[in-house]
């Protein structure tokens, strides 16, 4: 059986499932191994985890921890109380006609930080000002209607994950102000350091940085560097608000101390680098990288929810799924007419009822016209809702594909 423990739990003899820190890079090659000795259980006791998962067929038991699916149902509830919120008023752009706004806006700003980052690799001052554009058509887009930036942030490459995750941050935290009503300056303010917070990855080491698999432990402490890099970098530039370097500088801080490089805690780390700290753990965990597959939206949220308080601002982590929804755009659901569909936007009745996009009749294995369906408003008054998230894997099913089909 699979069991959560407290980290002063842990004992050697006991077999570790999930380190239950897939937030950061660390030096072990898998998280599914046996603690052997005390030199093994002081290593990951200095990792910083406050708690993980364990294996009790394969190693000594806890006899009162609570069981994996027993974790997962605590935060499922939880989820749902978060989000238990009148709905917001309605985007004053419908998502089909935001779509080739946010398209145009997503391309621009993966050009723009690709050409930022080779200034900085050729040696060259970056130029904040020429984010400026960019950032303000972004803002513009997310107001109009946000789902249809958020969607695109589901279009994945791994060989140019460097630069989407970028942008992806750059989107998620512009959503992310809106959600928490700040100033029009402040959101720009927070996109501008969103959008460059990784700009010290430039300088990373290319065998460190585009290495096919887990860092080892050394090479793990040359990655963190890309942070200090990052202001440096920034704090150089002619005209950097105030509010975007700390987004930048504070973006691996955590609340518990034990991110880096200063290892700030609580409110020793400003609001924006606690907001980058969840959206940079979000779109990193949602995101397949070489050495692991990216978790599916609904998940990842129950995640930081798990996270939260410790590692991760737990107010903040609320307000990020109220903005999302506990079912964010991509997420492919299983509903009660035992069809498959995914999740395109908001639905009337706000994120808890979602417009989704029909895939495929399960009973039958048969798929379906792409016909979307407001769960708050059902067509002819069929009721409908959702079960739970599903693998697209496990269906063989692309979402990206049928969030922004070919116009």
């Amino acid at each position: 059986m699979i069991k959560k423990i407290a980290i002063d739990q842990l004992r050697p003899g006991m077999h570790v499932h999930d380190l239950n820190f897939g937030w950061t890079d660390h030096p072990y090659v898998r998280n599914d191994f046996l603690v052997e000795d005390e030199t093994a259980l002081k290593q990951i006791r200095s990792l910083g985890i406050r708690a993980l998962y364990i294996d009790t067929d394969k190693g000594l038991d806890v006899a009162n921890a609570p069981s994996r699916s027993e974790v997962e149902a605590t935060l499922e509830r939880e989820l749902v109380e978060v989000v238990e919120s009148p709905p917001e008023p309605p985007a004053p752009t419908s998502l089909e006609d935001e779509h080739a706004q946010a398209r145009l806006v997503h391309r621009e700003a993966n050009q723009l930080i690709r050409e930022l980052m080779e200034d900085v690799r050729l040696g060259r001052q970056i130029d904040v000002a020429r984010t400026d554009p960019v950032i303000s058509r972004m803002v513009g887009s997310i107001f109009r209607n946000r789902d249809a930036l958020l969607g695109l942030t589901r279009i994945r490459r791994m060989d140019r994950y460097t630069f989407e995750h970028s942008v992806n941050v750059a989107v998620l935290m512009t959503s992310f102000a809106t959600t928490l009503q700040l100033s029009a300056e402040l959101i720009h303010q927070i996109g501008v350091g969103a959008l460059l917070h990784d700009i010290g990855k430039t300088l990373t080491p290319p065998e460190v940085l585009n290495k096919p698999g887990r860092l080892t432990a050394a090479e793990v402490e040359v990655m963190r560097t890309h942070v200090v890099d990052s202001r440096d970098i920034l704090a150089r530039a002619p005209g950097i608000p105030a509010v975007a370097l700390a987004v930048a500088a504070e973006h691996h801080e955590r609340v518990d101390g034990n991110g880096y490089p200063d290892g700030k805690t609580g409110e020793q780390i400003t609001r924006y680098g606690r907001m980058a700290a969840i959206v940079d753990v979000y779109d990193a965990i949602t995101s397949d990288r070489v050495y692991h597959k990216g978790m599916e939206p609904h998940r990842a949220l129950r995640k930081l929810l798990e996270w939260s308080g410790h590692h991760l601002d737990a107010e903040l982590v609320q307000h990020f799924i109220r903005g999302v929804g506990i079912y964010p755009i991509g997420t492919l659901v299983r509903l009660a007419s035992q069809r498959l569909a995914v999740v395109v936007g908001a639905g009337l009745g706000g994120v808890r009822y979602p417009r989704v996009r029909l895939v495929l009749d399960i009973q039958r294995r048969r798929y379906l016209p792409p016909d979307d369906l407001d769960l708050s408003a059902p067509a002819s008054g069929a009721e409908d809702a959702i079960l739970g998230a599903e693998d697209p894997s496990h269906w063989g099913i692309r979402v990206e594909d049928l969030l922004h089909p070919q116009p």
